[in-house]
This record gives structure tokens, C-alpha cells and sequence, in this order.
């Protein structure tokens, strides 16, 4: 895990000028454990996470991740992943879908036809569309990718429920918000949407979030 982005402590000032509900929340969790945004900076476990994640509870996330890391021996890599069997994957509570994601995630990642280092160049929406051509991974998976594995700080993810629920309740408007207001927000937050994002998903739950 790593420290807290270099732009963390700007986006801070930034974002608390230019809004009283995020100056509040920023406020309400200032202590240093609250305000690390961290990342493994391993984009194959994170990969590895986020198709396990998919469509499921983060208890059964974490469970279901548990058991794929203890079959990896806890060397979660393309070369690990690439010798278990379709059945060994399974067993961990997978469904068919997941597997194939990542047994071909582990193959293009061996074979170098998915390059994680092309990323550190591109544009946020290239590189969601980049991410987004792997099996499995669609837009809200490549902007948590974004987010917790490179630490861009402009991913606003409107996909996500969390943060969907996060801006109805504390700015007071329906769920889901109406999307003018959510683009609204994005002007606003910019260039630290990310930061905006992690704190109106701190007010949520009762735990940092990582991945």
C-alpha cells in the first residue's frame, strides 16, 4: 500500500472552496487514517478483484476472494492463475463467466497483448477504453482501476451506486439524482473528482474503502 496521493492535501483546499458539503465531509474525516486513498499499484490483483467483485455483496466479494487468493498461494499472478484449472477457479464460488475472465486476463497478460505500462501515458478515457476491451472489465471496473491502482485524480464513476447513493443523501435530492445535477457536481469538483468521490463514499460507509 502506499501514502496518500501527492495531490491529496491541494484537492483538499480545492474542493472545500469550491463546496460546503465536501468542506464538511472533508472535515469530518481529516485524522490520517481517513484521508489515504490507497493502491496495491498491482493492476492484475486489482483486475483479479474487481471481476471477482462483480454483481455481488462486498462480503461475498471478499469471501469469494479469500478463497482464490489461499488457491493462489497467495502469489496472485498471470503465471499463478495461468496453471490452475477451469474447475480449480471455480471452486472458489466463481461463476463460469469470472473464470474466463480471468484465465484470460492471465493470458493476455503472459502473451503481452495487454500492457499495463501503455496506460501511464494515456488519457483517462483511453485508457477506459483500453481496460475495457479485457474480458470482463467494462467502464466501472476500469475507473476503480484508474482510481485505486494509478491514483488519477479526475475519475468521476456515475455507474457507481455507492456514489449515486452518496450524492442523494447528502446534497438531499432523490435517488437516483437527476443526472444534470450529477454533471453539475463533476464541473465542479474538477480536476479532483476523485477525491470528491472518496469522500461522498466515506459518508456512506463505515470503513475507508479499498481494492
Amino acid at each position: 500500500m502506499t501514502s496518500v496521493p501527492k495531490y491529496w492535501s491541494k484537492a483538499k483546499k480545492h474542493l472545500s472552496k469550491k463546496d460546503k458539503m465536501l468542506s464538511k465531509l472533508i472535515k469530518r474525516y481529516q485524522s490520517p487514517s481517513e484521508t489515504i486513498l490507497t493502491t496495491r499499484r498491482d493492476i492484475f490483483y486489482s483486475l483479479c478483484k474487481s471481476i471477482i467483485g462483480q454483481q455481488i455483496s462486498v462480503a461475498a466479494a471478499n469471501s469469494v476472494f479469500f478463497r482464490f487468493q489461499k488457491k493462489c498461494k497467495n502469489k496472485i499472478n498471470a503465471k499463478t492463475v495461468s496453471k490452475l484449472t477451469f474447475s480449480q477457479l471455480k471452486s472458489c464460488g466463481l461463476s463460469r463467466q469470472k473464470v474466463f475472465g480471468i484465465k484470460s486476463l492471465a493470458k493476455q497478460t503472459i502473451e503481452k497483448t495487454f500492457n499495463p505500462k501503455l496506460i501511464l501515458k494515456m488519457t483517462d478515457e483511453e485508457a477506459i477504453d483500453y481496460l475495457s476491451n479485457l474480458r470482463q472489465i467494462g467502464r466501472w471496473s476500469a475507473e476503480m482501476i484508474l482510481l485505486f491502482t494509478y491514483n488519477r485524480s479526475n475519475i468521476w464513476p456515475i455507474q457507481d451506486i455507492g456514489l449515486l447513493r452518496a450524492i442523494s443523501k447528502n446534497y438531499k435530492k432523490k435517488y437516483l439524482p437527476p443526472e444534470k445535477f450529477v454533471k453539475l457536481l463533476k464541473k465542479r469538483f474538477t480536476p479532483y473528482c476523485s477525491v470528491a468521490t472518496w469522500y461522498l463514499w466515506r459518508s456512506i460507509d463505515p470503513e475507508p474503502i479499498q481494492y
